[in-house]
């Protein structure tokens, strides 16, 4: 058996956890030195009772491993572990960090420069938009954006690092089979086809839950360089991984809101607790620099209407030709473009980017005279 599928065979095991599991890790010196241990030997470590101790030693009555990398092929799958060039270093500080990864796309050395962008799954067009606009900066300059694929706040960071044609990780709090939120396939595809990862430490069949979400977020957290948080109110599992990411020794920022909107409590909270207030992507540039090496130039992160580039593609110049002074619905400029809706939807961020478009509430667009 090699490393990787005894690390696998621990991760399969119910009810250990990444932080006993890494205590057994180190008492025994490798994954397949666990699973070889006798219950005395395993008892003696901390935390591990006999039950558990049982559990490890008859580890092949609770697991199936061959179905899983059966699983994993079958997909198109692949794992990552410690030691591969692609693990992102900031794991080996972690103590609860995870064995190991699932991998739909491909994780590269260079996504180890990363911001966690989260906030709430009920958001407005404000929180939608700055969400948007940050990632697509950080992006464009070469930062790789993670999120968790979640409805409202996720969703918009991982498509404006589409837009800016950069890289961007998805943390799932369920299994790769088990995709949560549903809706949110098709942009999971377009992240692992060529933009980045989705990625899961869950076996793959793990159903999402209230335990997985939470489990999620110190990898989001624990993976950045930096977090974002764009709007949550007081209650909200971003405020969590804020919280993570900054018991890590992460830069946390934070984008201020309306004192009178309830969305943008939690916000203003860390705010007064000491996160970084920001209203660009420059200003989160400073923080984290020297920027990745792969960084393109961050005239985006300043552009006005009076300094843009009018040079357009062929997919902006058709989208232009369909804005003007009136709104017009994004329904509206895909029919009469004929163009796909994702490349409609990346077209229009990178056109707002440049001050040419604007989206208004309810997703409708005007061209910025």
């Amino acid at each position: 058996m090699t490393l990787q599928e005894s690390l696998l065979a621990l991760n399969l095991l119910p009810g250990l956890g990444p932080v006993r599991i890494r205590r057994l890790l180190a008492h025994f010196g490798d994954a397949e030195g666990v699973l070889r241990a006798r219950k005395g030997q395993l008892t003696a470590v901390r935390g591990i009772g006999r039950e558990s101790a049982g559990i490890i030693h008859s580890w092949e009555d609770h697991v199936d491993l061959q179905g899983e990398l059966s699983a994993i092929r079958s997909r198109g799958l692949s794992l990552l572990t410690p030691g591969h060039p692609a693990w992102p270093p900031a794991f080996d500080h972690l103590p609860d960090s995870p064995l190991l990864l699932y991998v739909w796309g491909e994780v590269q050395e260079r996504d180890s420069r990363a911001l966690g962008i989260v906030g709430s799954r009920r958001t407005t067009h404000y929180g939608r938009t700055c969400a948007r606009k940050f990632s697509f900066q950080l992006a464009h300059v070469g930062f790789t954006i993670i999120s968790g694929l979640a409805r409202g706040i996720d969703t918009a960071a991982h498509e404006g690092a589409l837009a800016a044609e950069g890289r961007t990780i998805a943390v799932l709090g369920s299994g790769l089979g088990q995709l949560y939120p549903p809706e949110n396939m098709a942009l999971a595809e377009r992240i692992a086809e060529g933009h980045g990862a989705v990625v899961s430490e869950f076996p793959i069949n793990t159903a999402p839950s209230q335990h997985t979400f939470p489990q999620r977020n110190r990898i989001v957290a624990g993976w950045c360089e930096g977090l974002l948080v764009v709007e949550c109110p007081s209650r909200s599992g971003a405020l969590i991984t804020a919280n993570m990411a900054g018991e890590y020794g992460k830069h946390v920022f934070a984008i201020p809101g309306g004192i009178d909107r309830p969305g943008s409590e939690g916000c203003n909270e860390l705010i007064r607790s000491g996160a970084i207030l920001v209203t660009c992507g420059s200003q989160i540039l400073d923080e984290l620099s020297p920027a990745p090496p792969e960084a393109r130039t961050p005239a985006t992160l300043h552009e006005s209407p009076d300094n843009r580039e009018v040079t357009l593609s062929a997919e902006e110049s058709r989208i232009m030709a369909q804005l003007s002074g009136e709104e017009r619905s994004m329904d509206q400029i895909i029919e009469e473009s004929g163009l796909p809706a994702s490349t409609v939807a990346s077209t229009l961020l990178r056109l707002e980017m440049r001050s040419l478009a604007r989206q208004l509430p309810g997703s409708y667009f005007v061209k910025v005279s």
